[in-house]
């Protein structure tokens, strides 16, 4: 019991050292989102203060994720498109630029995995001067829908808050608000407040920690949180996260605690302002009780296999909490406070350059 009172923060470095070189084979069928693993993966050793582990390999990461862009052709017939991918399976990577100018149908960009890429590329210390800024606003403009919710890709697919978040972050990072209509996004946000006090994934969805988080996080990066709630929507919505605690934090009422849900509930209450009215002991200790003591990493419950995305959610919670050893998370972009600062210095030399 006392090796899992401690944060096994060794081994869970060497965890995330494995996820960024071999993906183990169960995650096979998440090898379109591997862009997102390996964010999870770079993000995380950020938490942990251990980036300077695979210093050798950062260019060759940062190369790869430029691979991944969706450049536009000559005659912008794929302006749509723009963005990045996930992985080399949806599209041919280091393309000749003869052959993007015929056009590959189906070859997207991914608004989730255009976030994760821009995260991942500030984590690594790039200044994004490769990323075609124009062209990934012009790819984002194409996904919003007239209800003011985004899908994620330019063919049509599921609409809902976590692609409306993850437009928000692009827009943010990249310091351009043109890709999207910000008052029809507030206003589906708005409008997917529940009658519980959380928010859905959409107007008349249930209330869960997911999209709630996805909320409040895109009404802080557009600066947009008390111009939209009122007090009393803001009141109903501390309440209904601060009840999500029982000994960590669950998802939604009468469902069993999740790892993942310190950081989801956590920073929305951190973005509230009230994440010092929970229980922080009983927190950290379901989250120390979810790691393996043997491949390292952290687990959606206790005595179940890890996974990049529990181990980086439950570390970030724990960073919230102010765990010994983590580095300070922004609790909107979902990344090192580190790497924020890099962004805004990135920032400034644009506008220094304009």
């Amino acid at each position: 019991m006392a090796e899992t009172s401690k944060l096994q923060r060794e081994k869970h470095v060497k965890y995330f050292q494995r996820m960024l070189r071999v993906i183990p084979g169960h995650y096979a069928s998440l090898d379109t989102h591997r862009m997102t693993i390996a964010f999870f993966a770079l993000s995380g050793l950020d938490l942990l203060g251990a980036l300077h582990e695979i210093e050798d390999d950062k260019l060759d990461i940062i190369e790869w994720i430029y691979s991944l862009q969706v450049l536009p052709n000559s005659s912008g017939t794929n302006s749509s498109q723009c963005g990045f991918r996930g992985s080399s399976t949806m599209g041919h990577s280091f393309y000749a630029r003869s052959c993007q100018d015929k056009g590959i149908p189906y070859d997207s960009g991914h608004v989730t995995m255009t976030y994760t890429a821009l995260a991942s590329l500030l984590i690594l210390g790039d200044n994004l001067g490769r990323v075609d800024r124009k062209a990934v606003v012009e790819g984002l403009r194409s996904l919003q829908q007239p209800d003011g919710s985004f899908s994620c890709v330019p063919e049509g697919s599921e609409t809902d808050m976590r692609f409306v978040y993850c437009a928000c972050c692009v827009s943010y990072m990249l310091n351009d608000w043109s890709g999207m209509d910000t008052s029809k996004t507030i206003s589906y946000i708005t409008n997917s407040l529940s009658y519980e006090g959380g928010m859905g994934q959409g107007p008349g969805a249930e209330a869960h920690g997911g999209p709630t988080f996805c909320s409040v996080a895109s009404l802080c990066l557009m600066e947009a949180l008390d111009s939209s709630l009122s007090a009393q929507q803001q009141h109903r919505l501390k309440r209904w996260c601060i009840f999500r605690q029982e000994s960590g934090f669950q998802g939604r009422p009468n469902k069993p605690v999740d790892t993942c849900y310190s950081f989801w509930i956590g920073a929305t209450l951190q973005l509230l302002g009230v994440l010092d009215l929970t229980n922080f002991l009983s927190s950290r200790s379901f989250v120390l009780s979810t790691q393996s003591l043997i491949t390292g990493g952290l687990a959606k419950w206790p005595d179940t296999t890890p996974d990049p995305l529990h181990t980086y959610l439950g570390l970030c919670g724990l960073a919230l909490m102010g765990e010994p050893g983590l580095a300070t998370v922004h609790p909107a972009l979902n990344i090192t406070q580190r790497a924020s600062d890099h962004l805004a210095n990135v920032q400034k030399q644009w506008h220094n350059d304009s």
